[in-house]
């Protein structure tokens, strides 16, 4: 059964770093895209970053572009974004998803597989 857990969320300050990993069971990352999205109240699940282990492309939208990078452990089978620099707008719940093609456009209607998610606050 495949899943996908992510972990490493939490309350910090503005300026504030995590990182944030996702866990793969139940399948091999090697013939899957990656990505991270976010979702705050009241607001669309956005894409942040992929990774597509395929090819080992990388993509960053807009959003946080400058301030996070993605990389994975394939011998852990783990995806993990560095976010740097944060900000109160940061504030969401941050999900990992899976789906077996490249990155595609990053959007959440692409990913077939979705971990619970993991929150993420940023406030003073």
């Amino acid at each position: 059964q495949l899943q996908l857990v992510e972990s490493g969320g939490g309350l910090v300050q503005p300026g504030e770093s995590l990182r944030l990993s996702c866990a793969a069971s139940g399948f091999t990352l090697d013939y899957y895209a990656i990505g991270w999205f976010r979702q705050a109240p009241g607001k669309e699940r956005e894409g942040v970053s992929c990774i597509s282990n395929s090819d080992g492309n990388i993509y960053y939208a807009d959003s946080m572009k400058g301030r996070v990078s993605i990389s994975r452990d394939i011998a852990k089978n783990t995806v993990s974004l560095q976010m740097n620099s944060l900000k109160p707008e940061d504030t969401a719940v941050y999900y990992c998803a899976a789906r077996k093609a490249p990155c595609g456009l990053l959007s959440h209607h692409e990913y077939d597989y979705w971990g619970q998610g993991t929150q993420v606050t940023v406030s003073s």
